[in-house]
C-alpha cells in the first residue's frame, strides 16, 4: 500500500443503554450496568452511555432519601465501575447522586475510562421540581474518547441550546445526553425529543446520543425509555422506541461529521459572530 495514502479514520461505536434504575437498589443497579457494559463490548462499542443517574435512581420527590443515597467520588461505587471499565476496555458513562459537603448532593455523570481516569460532569441546569434536590454545577468540561471529543449533558440540560454551543466550542462533536425524564410514553417521549434534539445536532453540526431510564423505580415513578442517536444533520442514525431494557448501538463515522462540516452551505458554526451576542 502506498504509504501518501491517507486513511479515513475508523467510526466511534457507542452503545446507549435504556435501564432500570430502582431508588433502594444500587448493588443490582451496579450488576445491570455490568451486565450491559458486557453486551456492549461484545457488540463492540467503545464507550457505553447509561441514563441519568443509573445507579441512584431519581426520585425528586424524596430530598432526603436523594441525599442519603448520595455517593463520594471516588468511592466504592466508582471504584466497581473503574474496575469493570478496566476489564471490558470500555470508556463507561455511569449517573449517581453525588455527595456535596457543602450543601445539596450534585447530579453527576462520571466518565470511567480504561486506563482507571474518573472524570464527572455535574449537572447544569436543574429542573424546578429537582431544585429541592441538587446543587448546579459551575464548569463546562469536554471529555476525550479514541478519535473523539465529547460532552454530557443530563436531561434538562438539552433545553439550553448555549450549553451545547459551548461544548461544541470546546471541541466535542459528540453530545451524550443520559435522561432520567418519567413523562409520557415512548410514542410521546420520542416526539419531544424530536422538537429540540435535531435541533442542538443541526446547528452545531454534532453527533447527539440521547438514552433514558425505563420501567418502575419503586419510588412512584415509571420511565418510558427510549433511545435516539441523530447525526451532525440532525437526522436519527437509530433510534430505539420503546421500554424496554436494552442497548441501542450505532457507528458514528468521521466521513458522516466530515460531509455536513465540509459544506459552507451546512456547517454554520464557525460563521458565529460571538463578540455580538452579549451586547
Amino acid at each position: 500500500m502506498d504509504p501518501t495514502t491517507q486513511q479515513t479514520p475508523s467510526p466511534i461505536r457507542i452503545a446507549a443503554a435504556t435501564t432500570p434504575s430502582p431508588t433502594n437498589a444500587i448493588q443490582a443497579n451496579l450488576q445491570r450496568t455490568i451486565h450491559w457494559t458486557h453486551k456492549a463490548k461484545t457488540a463492540g462499542a467503545t464507550v457505553v452511555c447509561f441514563p441519568e443517574l443509573n445507579i441512584t435512581g431519581y426520585n425528586p420527590r424524596d430530598p432526603r432519601r436523594t441525599a442519603s443515597l448520595a455517593q463520594s467520588i471516588p468511592g466504592p461505587v466508582t471504584d466497581q465501575l473503574r474496575n469493570l471499565a478496566a476489564d471490558t476496555g470500555l470508556i463507561i458513562l455511569a449517573g449517581m447522586t453525588e455527595h456535596n459537603p457543602a450543601g445539596l448532593p450534585y447530579a453527576t455523570h462520571c466518565v470511567l475510562h480504561p486506563d482507571g481516569r474518573i472524570e464527572r460532569y455535574r449537572k447544569l441546569h436543574i429542573a424546578p421540581p429537582e431544585k429541592q434536590c441538587f446543587q448546579a454545577g459551575d464548569t463546562i468540561p469536554v471529555f476525550h474518547a479514541p478519535t473523539a471529543t465529547f460532552g454530557i449533558q443530563l436531561c434538562y440540560d438539552a433545553h439550553f441550546p448555549e450549553l451545547a454551543t459551548a461544548m461544541t466550542a470546546r471541541g466535542a462533536t459528540i453530545l451524550f445526553m443520559p435522561h432520567a425524564s418519567p413523562h409520557g410514553d415512548p410514542i410521546t417521549k420520542n416526539r419531544s425529543w424530536q422538537r429540540h434534539l435535531p435541533a442542538r445536532a443541526f446547528d452545531n453540526s454534532i453527533f447527539i446520543v440521547a438514552c433514558n431510564q425505563a420501567g418502575d423505580n419503586n419510588s412512584g415513578l415509571t420511565f418510558p425509555g427510549n433511545a435516539l442517536i441523530l447525526g451532525p444533520d440532525g437526522h436519527p442514525i437509530a433510534q430505539k422506541e420503546t421500554c424496554e431494557e436494552g442497548i441501542l448501538i450505532a457507528d458514528l463515522k468521521i466521513e458522516t461529521l466530515q460531509a455536513v462540516r465540509n459544506h459552507p452551505m451546512r456547517h454554520f458554526f464557525p460563521n458565529r459572530r460571538p463578540e455580538l451576542y452579549t451586547k
